[in-house]
C-alpha cells in the first residue's frame, strides 16, 4: 500500500512539474505584447482561484469548524508559497539574469532540508546530501549561468526572499491538516496570493501593466485570451491541485526534489512549443537533476525500511 501510495505521489509531483513548466511558454507572449509580469501573475492565479472557489465551497460543506482551524495555515500558504515566492522573484529579475534568480530561488530545496533537521530533528542522509548537491549542479547547467556577470546584493536579497517563500510553499503544503480538501487550500492560497500581489499593484510597489490585443503564441496570431487560460487552467489549477496532493502523500523533502524536475521541463516545452533547441550542457544538466532526485528517493526508501513503524514527521498519515 505504501510503495503505491508513493507511485500515485510522484506520479502527481511530476504533473505538478510539468504543468508548472508550462507557466514560461504562456506568460512569454504577453510579456512580449506588454504585459508586465506582476500583471500576468495577477491573472493566472486570481482566475485559477475563481475556477476552483465553486469546487472548494462544495468540498467544505459541513467541515465549518476545520475550515476555521485553518484559516490562519492556508492564509500563510498563500503569503509563503504564492505571494511570496513570486512577487520576490520576479523583483529580483529586476537586477539579476532570469537564470541566476531561478537558482536562487530553487535554493529553496536545501531550506526544506534545513527545516526538516532543525525543527523536526530528521538530519539529512549522506544519499540526501549528494542527491541535494547533483541536483543543484543540474540545475546550474540546465540554465547555463556562465554568462552571469557581478550579482547585484539587492537581487540577491530578492531571490532568497523568493527561496524562503517557495520553501514555505512545500512544507507547508505538507503540514496543513490533511483534512482539509485539496481543492480548497488551492483555491484559498492562490486567492490570499492574487489578493497580495494586486495590492502592492495597487499601492505601486509592483508595475500591473496589461494589454488585451492579439498575441504571438507558439507561432501564431492568437487572443490573448489563449495564454491567459493556459496560465489559469494548466499551469495554476492543474499545477497546485496536484502539487498539494503530492506533496501530502511525499512529504515536503522529497517533493520538492521532484520539484526540480519543472526547470528540465521547461527547457523541452521551450524546444517543442518555440524551437530553443536543448544545449548538450542542458541535457547533461537535466540528467544530473533525475539523478538527485532518485538519489533523494532511494534515500528515503532506505529511511522506510530501517523505522517501519515509525510515521515521517513531513508527511501526513495515509488512511
Amino acid at each position: 500500500m505504501h510503495q503505491r501510495s508513493t507511485g500515485v505521489g510522484l506520479g502527481l509531483a511530476l504533473l505538478s512539474a510539468v504543468t508548472f513548466a508550462t507557466s514560461g511558454t504562456f506568460a512569454r507572449s504577453l510579456i512580449e505584447a506588454g504585459w508586465s509580469a506582476e500583471a500576468v501573475v495577477v491573472a493566472r492565479v486570481g482566475s485559477a482561484a475563481l475556477v476552483l472557489a465553486v469546487p472548494a465551497v462544495l468540498s467544505l460543506r459541513g467541515k465549518g469548524a476545520l475550515l476555521r482551524r485553518t484559516l490562519g495555515p492556508v492564509g500563510v500558504f498563500g503569503l509563503l508559497g504564492v505571494a511570496t515566492a513570486q512577487a520576490c522573484f520576479f523583483n529580483a529579475v529586476r537586477y539579476l539574469p532570469v537564470g541566476v534568480a531561478l537558482l536562487l530561488e530553487y535554493l529553496g530545496i536545501i531550506l526544506v532540508v534545513a527545516w526538516m533537521w532543525l525543527v523536526h530533528g530528521q538530519r539529512p542522509r549522506r544519499l540526501t546530501v549528494v542527491g541535494s548537491v547533483a541536483a543543484l549542479a543540474g540545475l546550474a547547467f540546465v540554465l547555463d549561468l556562465t554568462g552571469a556577470g557581478r550579482l547585484d546584493p539587492v537581487g540577491v536579497l530578492w531571490g532568497l526572499g523568493a527561496a524562503v517563500g517557495l520553501a514555505g510553499y512545500f512544507v507547508l503544503a505538507a503540514r496543513v491538516d490533511a483534512g482539509l480538501p485539496s481543492v480548497a487550500m488551492a483555491s484559498g492560497g492562490m486567492a490570499v496570493g492574487a489578493a497580495v500581489l494586486a495590492l502592492l499593484g495597487l499601492a505601486g510597489v509592483l508595475p500591473l501593466r496589461a494589454t488585451f490585443g492579439d498575441v504571438d503564441f507558439a507561432g501564431q496570431r492568437t487572443s490573448w485570451l489563449v495564454p491567459i487560460a493556459g496560465l489559469s487552467l494548466i499551469a495554476a489549477v492543474v499545477a497546485y491541485l496536484a502539487g498539494i496532493a503530492a506533496t501530502r502523500v511525499l512529504g515536503a523533502r522529497l517533493s520538492s526534489f521532484v520539484g526540480l524536475t519543472e526547470v528540465m521541463f521547461a527547457v523541452l516545452i521551450a524546444w517543442l512549443m518555440l524551437g530553443e533547441l536543448p544545449t548538450v550542457v542542458q541535457l547533461l544538466g537535466g540528467a544530473l537533476i533525475v539523478a538527485g532526485v532518485a538519489l533523494v528517493r532511494l534515500d528515503e526508501l532506505r529511511g522506510v525500511r530501517a523505522e517501519p513503524v515509525t510515521e515521517r514527521a513531513d508527511e501526513p498519515a495515509l488512511t
